[in-house]
């Protein structure tokens, strides 16, 4: 593996982290923001005081580092699964990409039928999929590709976590009680997935490299 695609893993690790980084600085620039109460959306939402700059602070370095390491994912394997794993994680960045530059209204409301806010929920449920399938797929090939049964049963339990999440999510969908803190809880998860998944990735190439 060429140094220059290597770093590429790290990607991986700095996503998790740039995330929790962003989203802490965004909401400081944000008056009265409430991490309890309100969605990620809201920071970057129309009419919002960081409407502009949000973005630029959160989705687009994301979008390159969610491609950058699925790239390296699809490029690190040889078998369909793996590569397809890879791809899904390229697109949770397109995905990242398409929701900041679409943002919701205010509120982020669902229910609007503003093509922003549309498109902004389009995006939204792009990025629930793909961390969700390529998990999914790592539960079934972990054994075989990797040769590390506990990553398979990780990933299966991340998936499983993540379902298990939607009900507290809709709920609070439903009531607007305490909508971020659930959808932080979350998206820490499957960000959680893909942490683990680049360190288990530097290993093994540091591995075959000895």
């Amino acid at each position: 593996m060429q140094s220059s695609q290597r770093i590429l893993c790290f990607f991986g690790l700095l996503a998790p982290v740039w995330m929790i980084l962003g989203v802490s600085y965004s909401a400081t620039l944000y008056p009265g923001y409430s991490h309890v109460a309100q969605a990620m959306s809201e920071l970057h939402a129309t009419g919002s005081p960081i409407e502009t700059i949000a973005p630029f602070i959160n989705h687009y370095p994301l979008f390159i580092l969610f491609a950058g390491f699925g790239y390296f994912v699809t490029t690190f394997f040889d078998s369909r699964a793996a590569r397809l794993s890879g791809l899904l994680i390229v697109l949770h960045g397109v995905a990242t990409l398409s929701a900041g530059y679409f943002p919701c209204d205010i509120g982020c409301n669902p229910d609007s039928t503003s093509t922003t806010q549309v498109l902004h929920g389009m995006s939204g449920l792009a990025i629930l999929l793909t961390l969700l399938l390529a998990p999914a797929i790592w539960g079934f090939i972990a054994q075989r590709e990797l040769q590390m049964r506990w990553f398979g049963w990780f990933s299966i339990s991340v998936v499983l976590a993540q379902l298990l999440m939607i009900i507290p999510i809709l709920n609070a969908a439903a009531t607007g009680d305490n909508f971020g803190l659930y959808q932080r809880l979350s998206y820490s998860i499957p960000l959680s997935w893909l942490f683990v998944f680049s360190i288990v990735l530097l290993r093994r190439d540091s591995e075959a490299h000895r």
